[in-house]
């Protein structure tokens, strides 16, 4: 990831985030990044169900799933909070309520007010773990 780091630093964030569909593990998965918002606060992520990201019986493969979700918080965090902090992605877990049995997609939003509420919180306390949650939908 060391390769995406040096890219993150020379390019506007928005055209990064495009660019991470380029990224193998999301290129080999059918993952893109669809909309970027100009203020960095949301975007918005698809994986349309192909022959090599499909499961034993034939909807979307779990890893898939959960390779899709897993940077983008930290991502917009780390892009709107600035270098002055740290962000780390540290956990996840998945709740499979319905199979994907196509195209699928999640919105990821952290909106400047509760950036600024983990930012108080981050400078408050030293160091937190918030849970921010996306759905995925089909």
């Amino acid at each position: 990831m060391l390769f995406w780091s040096q890219v993150s630093r020379r390019v506007p964030p928005s055209l990064f985030l495009r660019l991470v569909s380029l990224y193998p593990p999301y290129l080999g998965a059918g993952i893109s990044v669809k909309r970027v918002a100009p203020d960095l606060s949301s975007l918005e992520v698809e994986m349309k169900l192909r022959g090599y990201n499909r499961n034993f019986v034939g909807t979307q493969f779990g890893g898939s799933l959960y390779a899709m979700c897993d940077p983008f918080f930290m991502i917009l965090l780390i892009t709107q909070l600035g270098k002055d902090y740290v962000v780390w992605d540290k956990s996840a877990t998945i709740d499979f309520l319905k199979p994907g049995r196509g195209t699928v997609r999640a919105r990821f939003e952290l909106p400047k007010e509760k950036v600024a509420a983990l930012k108080a919180e981050t400078d408050e306390k030293g160091k937190i773990n918030p849970t921010l949650e996306v759905t995925v939908v089909d």
